[in-house]
């Protein structure tokens, strides 16, 4: 059942994404990258401890000199700064050096977490990305984006800093609830709508498969959609020009995350901010009414919502401006050509917004 894709940086092969049903061949690949007798500090978040830190610890002791692990609090709210000095002092007191290896086990939390203190602590420490949710796998897992947010503000600081083995264990998907697994699918379903218009038809081809968690269907959608992910970050590795596109569905979504304070899962904002953003693609005649239709739609059977209650549409469009995102005051915003082919617009207007805003708030029906 394993497949493997390489992601390239700077024209030369930089890791492998592993797809695999077990963590069989963690320890073998981690071997391989010459981190046997070193160090190993397990950073994961106090979910998922008790799921899979043991498994991992019993995998990589035997080639480990000393092997940790340390547990995050769960949550967005916990991705600060805060947390991340006390992962620094953790490694601190046990004497990790610029050898040793920290492993992200866990969401997209996590990833972006470990990331961004193995980037940061002593100017750079190895690290190995073990994504355990759909989200994670499908998305932040791939491209060396890590951070952590500030004030509630997204992904504010942060770094490009490239794992050396991003290993998937699809087997992991078992145990996510069905907001954390639709949460997850809203990326997969964005890859589809800004690079690969046939990979968008078969997913919804395979409704049923996917929400059922079919083995077989898990592996081929995570594949294409990690193909996607890796040739867009190949192609611009810090997010200098086409990587933006990965983008749709965040300028709002973010937006819209924090506004509501973090009580909606990423990828359910991700879905409301690509239905909103598909809303102007249409508008702008760029795309039919049936495609915007057909896109907003086929959100529901995934199980993604494709309205919100309760938003200040004013206040959403004020945070657009204090993403990470923006330019010189300039909103970047991705649009579709069409199904299947993005472009990043940087003249979307506040009417524009408002719009598509109100498009997706859910008004009571007095009758």
């Amino acid at each position: 059942m394993s497949k493997v894709l390489t992601v390239n940086y700077e024209g030369k092969p930089c890791y492998d994404i592993v797809l695999d049903d077990s963590f069989g061949a963690l320890k073998e690949r981690v071997a391989e990258l010459g981190f046997e007798g070193r160090k190993i500090c397990i950073v994961t978040d106090t979910n998922v401890k008790p799921l899979y830190s043991d498994d991992i610890m019993n995998l990589l002791e035997p080639i480990s000199s000393a092997i940790y692990t340390y547990a995050i609090p769960a949550g967005e709210a916990n991705k600060n700064l805060g947390e991340i000095e006390k992962v620094y002092e953790f490694l601190i007191e046990r004497h990790f050096d610029r050898h040793d290896l920290i492993v992200a086990l866990g969401g997209g939390v996590v990833g972006d977490m470990a990331g961004f203190v193995a980037a940061s602590f002593l100017r750079g420490i190895a690290f190995i990305q073990v994504p355990t949710t759909l989200l994670a796998q499908a998305d932040s897992s791939i491209g060396g984006k890590t951070g952590v947010d500030f004030n509630g503000y997204k992904n504010m600081v942060g770094a490009f800093y490239m794992p050396k083995l991003v290993y998937m264990n699809l087997s992991t998907l078992k145990t996510l609830d069905g907001r954390q697994y639709a949460s997850g699918f809203a990326e997969i379903m964005k890859h589809g709508l800004i690079k690969n218009e046939k990979f968008y038809i078969w997913l919804i081809d395979h409704i049923y498969e996917i929400n059922d968690k079919d083995p077989d269907t898990l592996i081929e959608m995570l594949y294409e959609s990690c193909t996607v992910k890796k040739n867009v970050v190949e192609k611009d590795p810090t997010e200098k020009g086409d990587r933006a596109l990965l983008n749709f569905g965040h300028t709002l979504g973010h937006a819209i995350e924090k506004h509501c304070n973090f009580e909606l899962f990423h990828g359910e904002c991700v879905a409301l901010g690509c239905i909103a953003a598909s809303f102007i693609s249409w508008k702008r005649e760029l795309i039919s009414k049936e495609d915007y239709y057909e896109i907003r739609d086929m959100f529901v059977p995934f199980n993604l919502p494709i309205s919100v209650e309760n938003i200040d549409i004013d206040e959403v469009i004020k945070l657009t401006k204090s993403d990470k995102k923006a330019d010189s005051n300039t909103i970047k915003f991705v649009l579709l050509k069409k199904i299947g082919k993005a472009f990043i617009d940087t003249t979307v207007t506040e009417d524009e917004m408002r719009k598509a805003l109100e498009e997706i708030l859910w008004v009571e029906d007095d009758e």
